[in-house]
């Protein structure tokens, strides 16, 4: 496992207001992501985005394993 360290500031803004983040980990990184992915696109519509990111990694996975054993 890699250990990844993070330094990033966040400002995101809408028309009702903003929010800003300073995430320290790869875990509160895909938290903030998330939170700002379904407050834009809407639940089901960030649901269907994330799950096409599983299946991609999913897909380089089973590429990687399959290329491994060859």
């Amino acid at each position: 496992m890699t250990t990844v360290s993070i330094d990033a500031d966040i400002k995101a803004k809408w028309q009702d207001g903003h929010s800003s983040y300073s995430p320290g980990s790869t875990e509160e990184l895909v938290i903030i992501g998330i939170d700002l992915l379904v407050r834009d696109l809407g639940t089901e519509a960030a649901q269907s985005f994330i799950e096409q990111v599983f299946e991609k990694h999913l897909a380089d996975q089973k590429g990687a394993t399959k290329s491994a054993q060859e």
